[in-house]
């Protein structure tokens, strides 16, 4: 019996580690991206991140022979021990980098589920390295009673599950609800109702609260018009991200009008579209009261991470951003429920709702009472960052992307013009000396600096919010270099 047990444990290691490797060739960028997240040198990144998978199903193998399994096991308890290890650091140092742990097939910030998952699999591997290299189970090919017809039935059924389990995690992501969303377009042609799920998670976007990234497009009228020119009259925005090819934007353009008789007091209605002016002519051209701009080449909608059409985004009367992006009938109507009974006319105004469901966000609140010492001996308390804008960052010393991200905000900081908000650098950790060494001008804060960083929204490094000249929060949280820039409208 013991050794039946020993076998499907190989089979389950086989599987696992075979998917991850699998996973993670089918998404090299990926890999790649997230090594570097872990620390890995650029230099060394692509080739760790092309090899680890190789030797993840190198190692999978390994566990289908009696003769290898028990090396496959010593080698998989110490690279699982090498994941454990960089995720404990991590998180440790308040970071959250993407574990890509089975690549494309299924990927999430590191975390508790992460490392229990991880855990979970390591003892699996050291159950075999402790059984030694005469311990390893039954062979997969044993004929006796029946045993190779029987393990390879189970082989498969296992493998058949798991991938189904997989298949389910790869709809609820970007790729297979892109193909969901095609297969409703050629519905759509046939006069069939269009429902689609909502396409992009809030880490997708840019935060709330930064503004529309700049833009010079033609619109159906044959005009050059900016960004000023379209969210520059203090009035709300409802933007429509389309195309005259999309056959569930044809479906949802009768509905479209009628939010632009209901709504069209409280907000201006736009269309971002692609392809001729022609084509958007024939298609939307009996719009009524809703501007229509020709994008060459999606740049726009790319800009704010809005990946596929129909795709919606609410804009605030300032041209901030003042939603996630909703993708499909069913996020854009769920939308524009929740706009129907805000006051857009609000300083103040946002939607952060993903399927259904509402983020806890800061925006609003004023920052709360605080007092301590930057590394420069300044003292600062919640009236220093009045007056005029502040852009809020959360930086850890040992981040590998806010190592990268330095020399670019050393620079700005050095550079910044009476346009530019102020920057005050909250250190996690209480390296002060350290901190000094960053040399910023603004100033910096170690060890309360995280205190004051998590009252306010702040997560993740590099991360940053931004505070009005009221002291009061006006952003989300923004997670990286590129959205970090796109907050204070800058492009990398």
């Amino acid at each position: 019996m013991m050794d039946e047990i020993l076998l499907l444990i190989r089979i389950a290691l086989f599987a696992i580690f075979a998917l991850a490797g699998i996973g993670k060739l089918m998404d090299i960028e990926g890999s790649e991206k997230a090594v570097k997240g872990f620390g890995v040198p650029d230099a060394l990144a692509k080739p760790v991140g092309i090899g680890l998978p190789i030797f993840e199903i190198f190692l999978a193998f390994g566990f289908l022979f009696i003769a290898t399994s028990w090396f496959a096991a010593v080698l998989a308890v110490l690279l699982i021990a090498v994941f454990l290890g960089g995720m404990i650091y991590q998180i440790a140092q308040g970071n959250a980098p993407d574990c890509h742990c089975f690549g494309q097939i299924h990927s999430e910030p590191v975390g508790k589920s992460s490392l229990i998952r991880n855990g979970i699999f390591g003892v699996l591997a050291l159950s075999l390295a402790v059984q030694g290299s005469d311990g390893q189970g039954a062979s997969l090919v044993s004929n006796n009673s029946g045993m190779a017809s029987t393990l390879i039935m189970i082989l498969v059924l296992g493998l058949l599950a798991v991938a189904v389990y997989f298949l389910k995690r790869i709809f609820d992501q970007q790729g297979e609800i892109m193909r969901r969303i095609e297969l409703l377009e050629v519905i759509s042609r046939d006069g069939g109702q269009v429902e689609r799920v909502e396409g992009v998670p809030p880490t997708e976007g840019l935060a709330i609260g930064s503004p529309v990234p700049n833009f010079a497009l033609m619109s159906i009228e044959g005009e050059t018009v900016s960004r000023d020119d379209v969210f520059g009259n203090g009035r709300p925005s409802l933007v429509f991200f389309v195309s005259p090819e999309c056959g569930p934007c044809k479906a949802l353009f009768p509905e479209i009008k009628k939010w632009q008789a209901e709504l069209g007091e409280k907000l201006d209605l736009i269309f971002f579209s692609s392809g001729t002016i022609e084509d958007n002519k024939a298609k939307y051209g009996d719009a009524e009261n809703i501007r229509i701009l020709i994008q060459e080449k999606r740049e726009v909608a790319e800009s704010v991470k809005a990946q596929w059409t129909p795709a919606a985004l609410f804009v605030d009367r300032n041209g901030n951003i003042a939603s996630y992006v909703s993708t499909g009938d069913k996020a854009i109507k769920d939308l524009i429920e929740e706009l129907r009974s805000r006051d857009l006319a609000d300083d103040y105004v946002y939607v952060a709702n993903m399927n259904g469901l509402s983020q806890p966000l800061k925006i609003g609140e004023r920052v709360p009472e605080f007092s301590f010492e930057a590394v420069n001996g300044e003292t600062l308390n919640a009236d220093s960052i009045t007056g005029r804008k502040t852009l809020a960052v959360l930086w850890g010393m040992t981040c590998p992307h806010c190592v990268d991200m330095h020399e670019a905000l050393l620079e700005w900081d050095r550079s910044r013009n009476g346009n530019d908000p102020n920057l005050l650098v909250l250190v996690s950790g209480d390296e002060e000396e350290a901190a000094r060494g960053l040399g910023f001008l603004s100033p910096t804060v170690a060890g309360k600096g995280s205190e004051l960083a998590k009252s306010i929204g702040l997560q993740g490094t590099p991360s940053a919010i931004l505070i009005d000249e009221h002291g009061k929060i006006t952003s989300s949280n923004a997670t990286g270099a590129e959205k970090i820039w796109a907050l204070i409208g800058k492009r990398l």
